[in-house]
């Protein structure tokens, strides 16, 4: 029997309708806005009524360093959501929305895979609600009044040469990472240089998934600093006057999505900033929404425990008076054997040496989340080709290193084959822990880099541009130097350098600059050679993608 893809798994699925689904978490025909049958957002309205109301089991997903073997963390997260409620649990999720620039560039779409999916999953994976064109248009808007506040006289005295604040769209391209705008005479403009970031690395992302309502979306984008004058002064988006029209925008995408799982089961969607040079984190809105409609909530933070989970611990928890309750590391045997020095064509076969040598790195991920003071659960997603003596070989390792360990079989069975990690997961939400950040906010920004760099990365400390020194120096002039960090890092290495696999040793983490994102509430610090506009490979996913004549999408994955 042919084995189906994802998306012929998600077309063949039977969607509840939304209504239904929503009805499952207590909430309401009334207070649902319908985009057709099968996802809907939720009225502001539901979370002010249940303010008072006790939050279920917080549940953060990771995973280890990612490897182009594959780990399945949002297969994970959909599967253990299924698994828990199989198990007889009130559990839904809490995901990101994909951005376009993987869905047709290399990693594909971001709605799980085989029986462990969200659906209506070619909608979540293309334009879905239209959160992310929102996001888009808002950000624009703000860049198109700030030219042309310069073009009509520059009030505010803004120096062209000194506009931080670039253009986005949600598309890997390349050719838009530095360019030359307003030329063609004085009608057009003031000449300068620009480029464009990907929207899902947006400071407007940023805010948008870390606002607890409107309004206060509407004050962190005054905060934003978008120039500086002549005399060095920051120009905000306040000064400009945009945040208003930028919230208008925002009115509507703010308000959280639901879809459902396969299994029927609600999935809160929305929010998507990368993790590698964002935060990495669904919205602060839906988490909460989650955590008081449903007993259990599991969500996601992109890419290893070195960036998304960090990223989630120490800055949404932190904004966002969260507390996690346990904490899941997806690993495979696969991709641990990559880390251990196997070409992906190797992979097939039993390597207990290999494994041995990848583990190092599942090993630093379980201690970052131990330095958190949160139990961990080690979820293998089992591929066909994984041996019983490497699988045991995993399970002694966990022990030993005082974390739970449960099979994954989602991919193939969906909830039944997550529920084994179910029942460890709700097992380890019981135990007592003692939640504590990573570095406190009282340190300086160099500190708090060393901090994460040392502690999380396993680095022997931070070396500093004299771009990054310069870019310190204006934030300590600011009187910014209390904000959090988000680290800006490649996904595919605990240090800077993606062509160094496990747990290396012996590295410095080398920050290039950094960037003042004050609306959110952080700075960026953009390490190796990080880009905030990745480009396509050489043979993107958009080539396999096609539609018929009745609308029927292939190729997405």
């Amino acid at each position: 029997m042919a084995v189906l893809s994802d998306i012929e798994i998600a077309q063949a699925a039977h969607p509840e309708n939304i209504i239904n689904v929503a009805a499952k978490l207590g909430i309401a025909e009334d207070d649902l806005e319908c985009y057709g049958k099968f996802k809907a957002k939720i009225s502001p309205s539901v979370l002010k009524n249940l303010k008072d109301k006790p939050n279920g089991k917080l549940i953060l997903v990771t995973a280890i360093t990612p490897t182009p073997a594959g780990e399945g963390k949002t297969t994970t997260s959909v599967g253990l959501t299924d698994g828990l409620n199989r198990i007889g649990k009130r559990a839904c999720a809490a995901l990101r929305e994909p951005s376009l620039g993987p869905s047709f560039g290399l990693k594909g779409g971001a709605a799980g895979g085989g029986y462990a999916q969200v659906i209506p999953m070619e909608d979540i994976n293309l334009h879905f609600t239209g959160d992310i064109h929102a996001i888009t248009t808002a950000h624009n808007l703000c860049a198109a009044m700030l030219d042309n506040h310069i073009q009509q006289g520059n009030e505010l005295n803004i120096d062209p040469r000194r506009i931080v604040f670039r253009r986005v769209m949600d598309l890997n391209e390349r050719a838009l990472r530095n360019i030359i705008i307003g030329l063609g005479g004085t009608a057009n403009g003031v000449p300068r240089e620009s480029g464009f970031d990907i929207t899902v690395a947006s400071e407007v992302m940023a805010i948008f998934c870390l606002a607890s309502d409107l309004m206060d979306l509407k004050a962190r984008l005054g905060r934003m600093v978008i120039a500086y004058t002549y005399d060095q002064k920051p120009v905000t988006v306040h000064d400009i006057h945009a945040e208003g029209a930028m919230s208008a925008l925002l009115k509507d995408a703010i308000k959280p999505n639901l879809a459902q799982t396969l299994e029927n089961n609600p999935a809160f969607i929305h929010g998507g900033p990368f993790a590698n040079i964002a935060h990495g984190c669904n919205s602060v809105q839906a988490t909460r929404l989650g955590l008081k409609c449903a007993d259990y909530l599991v969500t996601e933070a992109g890419f290893g425990a070195d960036l998304g989970a960090e990223k989630f611990l120490d800055i949404k928890c932190r904004m966002a008076g969260l507390k996690p309750d346990a904490v899941v590391v997806v690993a495979t045997v696969r991709a641990l054997k990559m880390h251990g020095g196997l070409k992906k064509t190797e992979l097939a076969h039993e390597d207990l040496n290999a494994l041995a040598k990848g583990i190092p790195n599942l090993q630093k991920h379980i201690e970052n989340i131990q330095g958190y003071g949160l139990p961990v659960v080690v979820a293998i997603n089992r591929f066909p080709t994984d041996t019983e003596a490497e699988l045991d070989l995993l399970a002694d390792k966990c022990k030993e290193l005082g974390a739970s360990f449960a099979l994954s079989e989602v991919w193939e069975k969906g909830g039944e084959g997550g529920e084994e990690l179910a029942r460890n997961v709700v097992e380890a939400c019981e135990k007592h822990s003692e939640f504590r950040f990573m570095y406190d906010e009282s340190m300086s920004p160099k500190e708090k880099m060393n901090a994460i760099a040392t502690k999380i990365y396993g680095a022997d400390g931070v070396d500093f541009t004299p771009q990054a020194e310069k870019d310190l120096q204006m934030i300590h002039e600011l009187g910014k130097d209390n904000l959090l960090v988000c680290m800006a890092k490649t996904q595919y290495s605990l240090s800077d350098d993606p062509m160094k696999l496990g747990r290396p040793e012996g590295f410095r983490i080398t920050v290039r600059e950094v960037r003042l994102s004050a609306g959110a509430g952080f700075m960026v610090a953009i390490t190796g050679a990080i880009m905030t506009m990745p480009g396509l490979p050489k043979k993107p996913a958009a080539l396999n993608i096609d539609v018929d004549a009745d609308g029927k999408i292939t190729g997405l994955f």
